[in-house]
């Protein structure tokens, strides 16, 4: 289903998507960000991809564009693993939520954006999931002060 599968994505998405290769059997496509949901929509509708598996980010500073979306997707009727990666500017880093899709990504987004600041568009309570409220910046990304004095949490009963 490999080539199948890359070949397809190729055919029906001409414009959105950038690249595509395959390595000891892991399938990735990469993707322009715009075209995320409807992508994720025919993976789930026409191709049998059920299960989100992991959506997370990665910090490539100083490179640009600086973040890249990472998302795994698995087939349980066709046992077979897909990532779509989608590159992110630092500037613009907002992208279509998963959720209407799948609720999973709902907890993933969360944490992306608490952990880099990406934004997640029609995500439904797009919040802080690891660190507290009045947290400053974003611990993931690197150029995160690593020596950055926290505000204190007031103490509950």
């Amino acid at each position: 289903m490999t080539g199948y599968l890359l070949e397809t994505l190729r055919s029906k998405f001409p414009e959105e998507v950038l690249e595509t290769h395959s390595f000891r059997g892991d399938d990735t496509v990469l993707l322009k960000k715009e075209a995320l949901l409807k992508t994720a929509a025919f993976l789930k509708d026409e191709l049998g991809f059920d299960f989100l598996m992991d959506l997370t980010a990665v910090d490539y500073l100083p490179r640009e564009p600086r973040f890249e979306l990472v998302c795994h997707f698995y087939s349980s009727k066709h046992n077979y693993r897909l990532r779509l990666k989608c590159p992110v500017q630092e500037t613009e880093a907002s992208v279509a939520s998963l959720t209407p899709l799948w609720s999973a990504a709902n907890w993933f987004e969360r944490e992306a954006y608490d952990m880099y600041g990406i934004n997640f568009t029609g995500h439904p309570d797009l919040r802080r999931i690891l660190m507290y409220e009045g947290f400053e910046g974003h611990p993931l990304r690197k150029d995160y002060p690593l020596k950055k004095r926290q505000p204190r949490i007031p103490h509950r009963d």
